[in-house]
């Protein structure tokens, strides 16, 4: 009997502490976030959002919130929403938002945002400022330039802003992994040399991408890019290169060339210049030709656009690297 009170009382005793126990702190009710102009401070869980940028729909796709207002780049695609972003989209039917002359700031403010998007907006502190005056703003990341910075830091920042940052970290640890596994799949892919170019020609030059933030889906996959067509850059932030057409030989430093073909006439063109043809990798038949799907899908770099890039250009790429006679003109 003694023993059997005992027990009870002790029961009794951790129902006590249970009942008198500190209650679990509430989820914050606001989220602040670090940016190119300051500080935001965002109400969890926003329900009116606008893309303000070129790619930020993306991001916000992919980490499930679907957008009041898109911002059209280019390619006149439906909603401003690219095929590897439409099953993400769903029905919904965003309003499209043009940035000829920067935000439209009157269109934006009718839609009455809870949050405004804009890591890829090119926004100075002015056009920040008009934003944000209409509701919490996110600007591109802190030290970064006004377009494209790194996406995987806006993805981290985008998702702050959202109170997802771990999805968000999930998200880019994801995709950061599809490459390194694409990569130790194609040992081929390890060092050999590639120019990855806009196509076709523009005012009489062939515009190349220098290493950096541009070819870094080939990097990622074990590529390097020639420090050769360094001599032709612009010196500017494009990290693009300028080459002649009469120089284009200095694409011999490369085995493999991808040219961003949006139709058939791109490719003519290029094929319509003699030199290009002496080309080591042009006889060789180390090239990649894209479709406009894909060639966009590489000027997003989005988290939705890079596995579409895997699943399409990987294959291209292995052809192009052993050879490919079909692309040979």
């Amino acid at each position: 009997m003694r023993t059997r009170v005992l027990i009870l009382a002790a029961a009794a005793l951790v129902l006590a502490a249970c009942s008198t126990a500190a209650p679990e702190p509430a989820a914050p009710a606001q989220v602040t976030v670090e940016h190119q102009f300051g500080s935001t401070t965002v109400p969890v869980n926003p329900q009116r959002v606008v893309s303000a940028g070129y790619t930020e729909h993306d991001t916000l796709l992919a980490l499930g919130v679907v957008p009041v207002a898109v911002t059209d780049w280019y390619g006149d695609q439906p909603y401003a929403t690219w095929p590897w972003a439409r099953e993400e989209l769903g029905s919904a039917t965003p309003e499209v938002l043009e940035m000829t002359d920067g935000p439209n700031y009157e269109k934006i403010a009718s839609l009455q945002p809870d949050l405004i998007i804009a890591t890829n907006a090119g926004l100075d502190r002015g056009q920040y400022e008009r934003l944000a005056a209409i509701a919490p703003t996110v600007a591109q990341p802190k030290g970064d330039k006004a377009y494209f910075a790194p996406w995987d830091q806006q993805t981290l920042l985008i998702g702050q802003a959202l109170g997802q940052g771990p999805q968000a970290q999930a998200l880019v640890d994801g995709i950061k992994k599809r490459f390194a596994d694409a990569a130790a799949a194609h040992p081929a892919f390890a060092n050999t040399p590639a120019v990855f170019l806009q196509a076709p020609y523009y005012d009489g030059s062939a515009i190349a991408y220098q290493d950096g933030l541009s070819t870094e889906f080939l990097t990622d996959l074990g590529f390097t890019v020639p420090a050769d067509i360094d001599a032709f850059a612009t010196g500017d932030d494009s990290r693009q290169a300028y080459i002649p057409i009469e120089r284009l030989d200095v694409l011999n430093s490369a085995k493999v060339l991808l040219w961003a073909t949006e139709d058939a006439e791109a490719r003519t063109e290029l094929e319509a210049q003699p030199i290009y043809r002496t080309l080591a990798p042009v006889q060789g038949g180390h090239l990649v030709f894209t479709d406009a799907t894909l060639a966009g899908a590489l000027y997003f770099t989005s988290p939705l656009s890079l596995p579409y890039v895997l699943d399409t250009l990987v294959p291209l790429l292995d052809k192009a690297v052993a050879g490919n006679p079909e692309t040979r003109p």
